[in-house]
């Protein structure tokens, strides 16, 4: 074969026996889940109408006045976005803690049991329909670099991806942003007329409805099940919200 005309960069990506890229679907999709922090957003400001919105029905139910029905609501909303906010701090903290933890687990283990973690590998790559020669000469090359093997059981044994720990503040401050914002809206109408609780219902159900679509679609799932699902659960917590505070109230 005449690689004569071959680009030097074809020729240094088959120098190690991979080929190019052949043509084919976008090697990135173009979706939500590509900006953390508009996925962050988004995942915070899903929920966040539930609560605001569920409790100024119930407190209406229980014929209390409007005022204490949006300080009540602002409150939930800011205290809701807080918590969120700590919340997914805390989580990509423990993330970052739990990797680096199994991660130094794993670099001993390379050092003190080779043996059991080259068959480990093995394992890993026969599940994979690797047999022979081929799976001798596979183990060999992952394990001849220690951080290439490790990479790997972290990825294929344990099921672990390194987190980003340096996102752990502007995932709080997004996904909490987002969850406040959201629980405004449902507020908002009661601001301009106390008597706005249908119009406040109406942009709960549609902020509801958006947001489930734009958060299952980060996910890849379904967006019309996603804005079903959500639109349901903060319909479902209204109606309880409403028949407690109208029990309890009178």
């Amino acid at each position: 074969m005449d690689t004569t005309s071959q680009t030097p960069e074809a020729t240094a990506v088959n120098r190690d026996g991979l080929w190019p890229m052949p043509p084919g679907p976008p090697h990135e999709e173009a979706h939500i889940a590509q900006s953390p922090l508009l996925r962050d957003f988004v995942h915070g400001a899903a929920d966040g109408p539930v609560l605001p919105f569920a409790l100024a029905l119930g407190l209406s139910g229980a014929a209390i006045g409007t005022a204490p029905i949006i300080v009540a609501g602002l409150a939930a909303a800011v205290a809701g976005g807080i918590a969120v906010g700590l919340r997914g701090y805390l989580a990509t903290c423990d993330a970052a803690d739990h990797y680096a933890a199994e991660r130094r687990k794993e670099e001993e283990e390379t050092v003190e049991y080779v043996d059991r973690e080259r068959w480990e590998v093995a394992a890993i790559l026969h599940r994979y329909g690797v047999r022979g020669d081929a799976l001798h000469l596979a183990v060999d090359s992952i394990c001849a670099d220690q951080r290439r093997w490790v990479d790997f059981m972290m990825r294929f044994e344990l099921d672990l991806k390194e987190p980003e720990p340096q996102r752990a503040a502007a995932c709080a401050v997004t996904t909490g942003g987002g969850h406040l914002l959201a629980g405004l809206i449902p507020v908002a109408p009661l601001l301009v007329d106390g008597g706005a609780l249908a119009v406040s219902g109406a942009l709960t159900g549609a902020a509801l409805a958006v947001f489930g679509w734009l958060r299952a679609r980060a996910n890849g799932m379904p967006p019309l099940r996603g804005a079903m699902q959500t639109l349901a659960t903060g319909a479902v917590a209204a109606a309880a919200a409403f028949i407690v505070a109208r029990a309890v109230g009178g």
